[in-house]
């Protein structure tokens, strides 16, 4: 039976300047040079800065053209800008079709899709999701016809943000709104999705490891391969530590372990940027 064998790392915020970041990656690469997947995916966050540092984005790729097995790339918040939300502050880094066009100049496609083991993979740019710009709109119009093509088929999304907290109609908070993909791009993916035989969203963004299913999807968070956030700073949802989710698929099954490569280090955030903890 054909199996297909994906690993995913996640918030990797490469940058020259931070070297812990950079000795976790190198820790990443070993155990993917050991375990040698059909492919890796960077669900995002691949630099710190990109949208003022293309060096940042220079950098990431350096590393990640060095490991053994092909790459996938999609774009997270500190690559391009975050998302406009409902609620909450303006986020002081927008994406633009410039931003983005710098991230798929350096990384390739923000967008994807390829079949392997029987099975639909699509990666989606979830930062341009409420934008309003035409690239949002453009991505619908190929995912409409993307999953035209998926049906009869077991299908895995994966995005940088992850869809809600518990349930799809999870209401946005201020406090919160900037962690999950925004409301009403949220409900039509949704929607977009429950025409097929929809069975795995894997995403990062939070630093949190976490992974649970709803209504026959299951969701995993990958925690970030780079940092962990405080609690000062940010609320307990699922496990704070540094690693990485590997998968295995078959035609119709699919099994996920959730690992630490040997050697990474649990960075703290504050203690990266030499800042005091929130109060």
């Amino acid at each position: 039976m054909p199996q297909f064998r994906l690993t995913q790392i996640s918030d990797t915020h490469l940058a020259r300047r931070f070297k812990p970041l950079v000795d976790n990656f190198h820790r990443v690469s070993e155990h993917i040079d050991a375990t040698r997947p059909d492919l890796l995916l960077n669900s995002g966050d691949v630099s710190f800065d990109g949208p003022t540092s293309r060096d940042d984005m220079m950098f990431a790729k350096q590393l990640h053209n060095a490991l053994p097995v092909d790459c996938l790339y999609l774009p997270g918040n500190h690559d391009i800008g975050d998302n406009p939300t409902a609620v909450g502050p303006v986020p002081a880094q927008l994406p633009t079709e410039q931003t983005r066009g710098a991230f798929t100049s350096v990384l390739g496609e923000d967008r994807w899709h390829f079949d392997a083991a029987g099975w639909c993979f699509i990666g989606l740019n979830s930062l341009i999701m409420n934008t309003g710009l035409d690239s949002e709109a453009e991505q619908f119009d190929w995912l409409a016809a993307t999953l035209d093509k998926a049906v009869g088929r077991p299908v895995a999304l994966f995005v940088h943000k992850p869809l809600y907290l518990d349930v799809p109609y999870d209401a946005e908070r201020v406090e919160t709104a900037i962690r999950y993909v925004p409301q009403p791009a949220r409900r039509r993916l949704i929607e977009m999705f429950g025409k097929v035989d929809w069975r795995l969203v894997g995403s990062g963004h939070v630093h949190q490891r976490r992974d649970y299913t709803f209504e026959h999807v299951r969701h995993v968070w990958a925690p970030s391969a780079g940092f962990i956030i405080s609690d000062a700073r940010q609320e307990v949802i699922g496990i704070k530590e540094v690693g990485l989710v590997e998968y295995r698929f078959q035609s119709d099954s699919f099994e996920v372990r959730h690992v630490r490569a040997k050697g990474q280090v649990d960075v703290d955030l504050d203690s990266l940027l030499g800042k005091q903890p929130a109060a």
